[in-house]
């Protein structure tokens, strides 16, 4: 349902309308409107690629929007960099912290701005003045101190007082609570509040679902770069949020079983976490995989999946937990060791953790065999040939020979020869992150057989998709994940994308 209240011309600060920009080849933002009214908290949501970063920067000054306008206070602006927007009234705390560690906490709240007297800094003045800031805020920090000795969560409100300080209209968050544990945040949603009743607007991007209901007022939903709407917290379920957030109506949406080919075993798990979890990642994960099984990972952007991947791999290393693999209990993995064990993953980005731009399709393919081989034991050309014209053919990636470089195949034909890469190792787990993500239908349904082929010779597979409808598809167990946390497991026939979406929701009925 669409905000019943019309906005008052009194209360709108920050009013953007009919916003688009175009970079080469993609719209990011196609005339979005967008309006922050005094004193409210007002959460952005939107998945991967939905425009939400997009519109931040258009705000900040950080791009050019190709067409719309945008007003402040009632005065059009059109800021072309991030100085000229904070001289405008809109300062921006980013999720990574953009201070200086060995500066004091005063001299990072009025960096650039010293009072100086007859050319000499003024220090008093600036410790006085970085105590106003931080009073306004209600915390009482030793000014003196290097910012390096407070905790993250310290640095974040040191940041926030450095944006409050030159008189900001509007205070954007952006994802300010990743790196925070669980009161930390509520001391962060107390001085957002403050802030809010001091009738500064707050724009709060974050992809967390239970702080979202807990701390803003009014919630603005972007999907492919268009305005999905504008709502009021209190009037907006959750299972309706997430579903103008992935596009599906959870009304029209009929229960889908999985296939028959996805059933469950009784055979030894290959990898099994228990209480898994790496601190500001995700938490108490409980789970087994074994041979001839599609583990699905559920869940919204932010929820932990790839953060699980890369713990399963070795990738990161966890803080909490167990991991046991062939019957043995292992504090961690590290990369070499998973591929030794034959583990395989296929990351969600293949850009820049996957591909090498420079290389042959063949030595792409060649690769992860070669890491298991080791340095001493080089893979003959002949083998490598043979590796490369096997995958070309039964995977169908096209390309005229092995020897192209794979920087200019398609994305769904990169993402072929990563699959040749890890399935030339023989693995006998494989992660896949994301793996039809930005390839066309006739690759994606290539794909998602291909797992269902390997999974008929006994591979185990983890399957991560932001398409409900691929994880229902493809899966025979689903965990479903929320605000990095495992909230509950789906078998066999209670497979559903209506299922999915209430779990997350916290509507499922079980």
């Amino acid at each position: 349902m669409a905000e019943s209240r019309q906005s008052s011309p009194n209360d709108d600060l920050l009013v953007a309308r009919g916003i688009s920009k175009i970079f080469p080849g993609v719209k990011a933002l196609d005339a979005v409107d967008f309006t922050l009214r005094s004193g409210e908290i007002h959460a952005l949501m939107g998945e991967n690629g939905a425009g939400k970063s997009t519109l931040i920067k258009v705000l900040t000054g950080v791009y050019e929007f190709n067409s719309g306008a945008i007003r402040l206070s009632g005065r059009e602006i059109r800021p072309r960099s991030t100085l000229e927007a904070q001289q405008a009234g809109i300062s921006t705390v980013y999720q990574e912290v953009n201070l200086i560690p060995h500066l004091s906490v005063a001299e990072n709240i009025c960096l650039g701005r010293q009072t100086k007297r007859f050319g000499f800094i003024q220090w008093k003045a600036i410790r006085r003045r970085a105590n106003e800031a931080l009073q306004r805020l209600g915390l009482e920090i030793d000014v003196t101190q290097p910012l390096s000795s407070c905790s993250i969560a310290i640095q974040q409100l040191v940041a926030i007082a450095r944006a409050v300080d030159i008189s900001a209209k509007v205070l954007i968050l952006d994802e300010p609570t990743s790196s925070l544990d669980a009161d930390e945040v509520k001391q962060l949603f107390a001085i957002m509040q403050k802030l809010k009743g001091s009738g500064l607007g707050i724009i709060f991007v974050t992809h967390f679902l239970d702080q979202v209901y807990a701390v803003s007022d009014r919630i603005t939903v972007l999907r492919n770069g268009k305005l999905v709407g504008a709502y009021r917290s209190a009037e907006l379920p959750r299972l309706h949020l997430i579903s103008k957030m992935i596009g599906r109506d959870a009304s029209e949406i009929t229960d889908q079983h999985p296939s028959a080919e996805a059933q469950e075993t009784t055979a030894e798990p290959i990898i099994e976490a228990a209480a898994l979890g790496r601190h500001g990642a995700v938490e108490n994960l409980n789970f087994k995989i074994a041979p001839g099984e599609v583990l699905g990972l559920a869940g919204l952007l932010g929820s932990g999946r790839t953060e699980t991947a890369r713990l399963l791999f070795g990738a990161d290393r966890p803080t909490s937990g167990l991991l046991k693999t062939s019957g043995e209990t292992k504090r961690h993995l590290t990369p070499r060791r998973a591929i030794n064990l034959a583990f395989g993953f296929c990351s969600e980005d293949r850009k820049t953790e996957g591909i090498i731009t420079n290389l042959s399709i063949r030595e792409n393919i060649a690769l992860a065999l070669q890491a298991r081989r080791g340095p001493f034991r080089p893979i003959p050309i002949t083998e490598q040939n043979q590796l490369a014209q096997e995958f070309i053919t039964s995977l169908k990636i096209a390309t005229t020979d092995a020897e192209k470089p794979i920087k200019f195949l398609s994305g769904g034909n990169q993402q072929k020869v990563l699959l040749g890469r890890w399935l030339a190792s023989k693995p006998r787990f494989l992660i896949l992150d994301e793996p039809t993500r930005g390839i066309d239908v006739g690759a994606k349904f290539e794909i998602l057989n291909l797992v269902r082929d390997l999974v008929k010779r006994g591979m185990a597979i983890l399957f991560i998709s932001s398409e409900l409808e691929e994880v229902v598809r493809s899966c025979n167990r689903v965990i479903v994940l929320r605000d990095r946390r495992q909230i509950g497991e789906l078998r066999g026939a209670d497979i559903s994308e209506s299922k999915i979406m209430q779990t997350i929701a916290g509507t499922s009925q079980n």
